[in-house]
């Protein structure tokens, strides 16, 4: 199943329409366009060795905690994120999808212009070898009483104090203070 020219075409005007926050987001940026010209799958899971993926970032009403999700396979924090899906209509929507889904949380304030683009290597995903996600990352604030639950792809779902964080990627501590700047 693919996930269409529609969406194709909205993943494609996103990301030309975004403004970078820096020279490094820039230059991925650019090579996420290049890739969606070139590739009509470009966000189809089956678009071999590179395709897009969505997730959001989750901060807390207050903005002093992040809640994360303990990837069952890779086995290290991250924020929420997938494939983008053939029922998604937009890149945003495959983001708020993801959210929802890994997180439990059905009502949150959800930003629908990307924060933060990240590219890396997954090896567990495809039987045909190593891709590369061009992960698109937007932002969200759960309400206060936001009750999370762990979801089937998740070895756990917690709320993270900004200085408690557990042992994550420099990227995901670029994207939750982006987040922040952009919320808080």
């Amino acid at each position: 199943m693919t996930t269409g020219p529609r969406l194709h075409d909205d993943a494609l005007a996103a990301l030309r329409a975004w403004a970078a926050p820096s020279p490094a987001q820039e230059g991925l940026r650019a090579r996420y366009v290049a890739h969606l010209e070139e590739h009509p799958d470009g966000t189809d899971r089956a678009c071999f060795p590179d395709h897009l993926t969505a997730g959001t970032v989750m901060l807390s009403a207050d903005g002093r905690e992040v809640l994360l999700n303990l990837h069952g396979k890779a086995r290290r924090w991250f924020a929420f994120g997938g494939h983008i899906e053939p029922g998604d209509r937009t890149l945003a929507d495959a983001a708020r999808r993801e959210a929802a889904e890994e997180s439990g949380l059905d009502d949150f304030v959800f930003d629908p212009v990307p924060v933060h683009l990240d590219l890396h290597t997954v090896t567990f995903c495809d039987p045909r070898g190593p891709v590369r996600h061009l992960d698109v990352r937007y932002s969200a604030v759960a309400p206060h009483d936001a009750a999370h639950e762990v979801s089937e792809e998740s070895l756990d779902v917690r709320w993270w104090p900004l200085d408690g964080l557990p042992t994550l990627e420099e990227e995901m501590h670029t994207l939750i203070g982006l987040a922040r700047a952009r919320h808080f």
